[in-house]
Formats: structure tokens, sequence, C-alpha cells
């Protein structure tokens, strides 16, 4: 018992107190991810969570991954106004016109890029070489809210026509999947997550 906690001490200060978010830490967060659906998902909770909290999204995930034919970039491409409405009427996801609308714009982004030869991962994981940044911050007020590479992620993602893509939404994605390491150096999870391989 004293052996676990003292584990559980050393994770990152962020997902303390809260079983999801200990959840969420130990098993997705910061692990290199490049299955394109599930990267668009982690593009539509980030781009949903702006200006709100991140349990905020998680406590609404099952909901989303239901009201959004489970991330589907081809059935969300071809959502049309009448199932925008009943979007904005399901009190399971944020009802917010903006995010609900970026989802389908940006699903629809996805499909041009896939189209045009470049999968979505590949035009993400690009941005870092294929290869994770692995980062060293001892404390929570070491990691950034965003950095030169997500600021290039952001032009590049807005140049390709993608919405609810700041710079700020890009590095909580990019450190989500795993692009960049940002688990704290006495976090067990960064040296698990340091040896995962795309």
């Amino acid at each position: 018992m004293v052996q676990s906690k003292m584990i559980a001490d050393k994770r990152c200060d962020w997902c303390h107190g809260n079983t999801r978010y200990l959840e969420y830490h130990d098993q997705e967060w910061g692990v290199p991810l490049v299955d394109s659906q599930r990267l668009f998902e982690f593009l539509v909770l980030e781009g949903a969570q702006a200006g709100l909290s991140w349990i905020t999204i998680l406590n609404k995930r099952e909901n989303y991954r239901l009201a959004f034919d489970n991330f589907d970039p081809l059935k969300i491409a071809s959502y049309d106004e009448k199932k925008t409405e009943k979007l904005l009427g399901n009190a399971g996801i944020v009802r917010n016109k903006l995010k609900v609308r970026s989802a389908i714009n940006n699903a629809q982004r996805m499909l041009e890029l896939e189209e045009a030869g470049t999968s979505f991962s590949e035009f993400l994981w690009r941005q870092v070489d294929g290869v994770p940044i692995q980062n060293n911050f001892k404390t929570m007020q070491e990691v950034p809210a965003s950095t030169a590479d997500s600021d290039l992620l952001s032009k590049r993602l807005k140049h390709a026509g993608f919405n609810f893509v700041g710079t700020t939404i890009c590095y909580a994605f990019m450190q989500a999947t795993g692009m960049v390491n940002d688990h704290l150096v006495r976090c067990p999870r960064r040296a698990e997550c340091s040896e995962l391989s795309l």
C-alpha cells in the first residue's frame, strides 16, 4: 500500500483527485498515436475543450462517440443542417454551434488531405519528423501552453482549412497523442511512453 501510494504520488500533478483523470493519464496521455481516426477524435475533443476543463470533455467522451458516429470522418463530413441541429440539442456534448460545425468542417478537410494522398497521421507527425519530442520538465510550472512546434502545426492546419486549431489547442493535442512526451521527469509514465515506438 505504501509503495503504490508512493508511485501514485510521483504521477503528474494534474491527474490527481479523479479516477477518470488517473486512468487517462496512466493509459492514454503521451502515448504515440498514429491511427488517423483516433487522431481526429482527439482533435475534435481538444477543440471542444477550448475554454473548459479537460475533465468536462473526458466525462462527455462516450456521449461524443455516440453522437459523432465514433468519430468516423466519412460520416461526419456528410452531416447536414438537420444533423447539426440534432447535435446542438444533445445535452451529452458541448452544445456550441461553432465547435459542432468545426468538427464537420475538420472531417471534410481531413478527407481532402487523404484524397490528395496524405494520411491525416502523416500530415500531423510530419511536424515532429515522425519522432516524439521527449521533454524533461520537473514541475508543471515548466510545461508550456504552446511551443514553436504547436505554432507551426496550427498554421499548417489552418492553411489546410481546419478550424479550432489554435496553438494552445494544438499543443494540448500534441501532448495527448504522444507527439510530445510531457510527463514530468519523476512520473513513471515518462519512461514508459519514451520507450514506445510508432
